[in-house]
């Protein structure tokens, strides 16, 4: 029972005890993978960038010091209102300056127009989506052709939670999203592992290939 209330508000952090403990251990586990996140996604000054379930709001902040006017915009999406609304305060200034956008939603259904975002990126988040190829065809559908998505993970911690069920089913697997972006249409998706200090994490690549 515990580990199925601890999964619901790691995929989704509600505004109570629970989800503030959880928004604490986002904060500290996920520093590293967001920067990383980040650092991989090769960002441009002018590009559009896209974060996906983006949490309390590190990796917004890191992405935001890579990004320029006039061109360069950040995004960013999470299904929990308490994540949407901690980001849309810790980014208040950013949002009001138009060069911030947050968007409380679903990754499966997301308010963007086709083809405008260069970057995705996203870390620890895509085990607790639903329906794996859903989102990943949505996910393509706002790249541009050519654009890179990459996500972060510590592999060992998440099967270690996954063994004592708090990941839901089987999505936590690496194999299965990746297929799932293969099979949505993305190319070049590859695994690999990253070392950081005594710290081993993997991250996962795809580039969105469209046919016009």
């Amino acid at each position: 029972m515990w580990a199925e209330k601890l999964g619901k508000q790691l995929g989704h952090p509600t505004r109570s005890v629970a989800g503030y403990l959880v928004s604490r251990f986002l904060t500290a586990r996920n520093r590293l993978l967001e920067e990383n996140a980040v650092q991989l996604s090769g960002i441009k000054p002018g590009d559009v960038v896209l974060e996906l379930g983006h949490g309390p709001g590190l990796g917004l902040q890191s992405a935001a010091k890579l990004l320029a006017e006039p061109s360069g915009r950040l995004i960013g999406v999470d299904y929990s209102e308490y994540m949407h609304k901690m980001a849309s305060d810790q980014m208040k200034d950013l949002v009001a300056s138009g060069k911030v956008t947050l968007h409380h939603c679903d990754v499966a259904a997301m308010p963007l127009s086709d083809s405008s975002v260069d970057k995705v990126f996203h870390c620890n988040c895509y085990y607790f989506w639903p329906d794996l190829r859903k989102a990943a065809t949505e996910i393509l559908r706002v790249m541009k052709p050519g654009g890179l998505m990459v996500t972060t993970l510590r592999l060992s911690m998440v099967a270690t939670m996954a063994a004592k069920r708090v990941m839901p089913g089987e999505n936590w697997r690496p194999q299965n999203y990746m297929a799932a972006l293969r099979d949505a249409g993305f190319t070049d998706v590859t695994m690999e592992d990253r070392q950081h200090k005594h710290i081993t994490f993997q991250v996962i690549y795809a580039t969105a290939l469209k046919c016009h």
